[in-house]
């Protein structure tokens, strides 16, 4: 349990500047792209997805294994 909230507690503070930027780079071309009238937006859609989900998982990991 506590290997699992220091990998939880690493990601959060460590990594998550990162997620955070990839997060609103994929925002911004994703953003761009549908300005221009571009309709090939899969790439951008998957990187925000996939980067939402870390970051949400993340914050909610650290919460639920720090109130237990």
């Amino acid at each position: 349990m506590e290997l699992l909230l220091a990998f939880f507690f690493f990601n959060s503070i460590y990594l998550m500047p990162i997620y955070g930027m990839i997060f609103c780079l994929s925002l911004v071309n994703l953003l761009k792209k549908l300005s221009k009238g571009q309709t090939d937006i899969s790439k951008e859609q998957i990187f925000l997805t996939i980067s939402f989900i870390i970051i949400i998982w993340s914050i909610s990991g650290v919460t639920a294994l720090s109130l237990s």
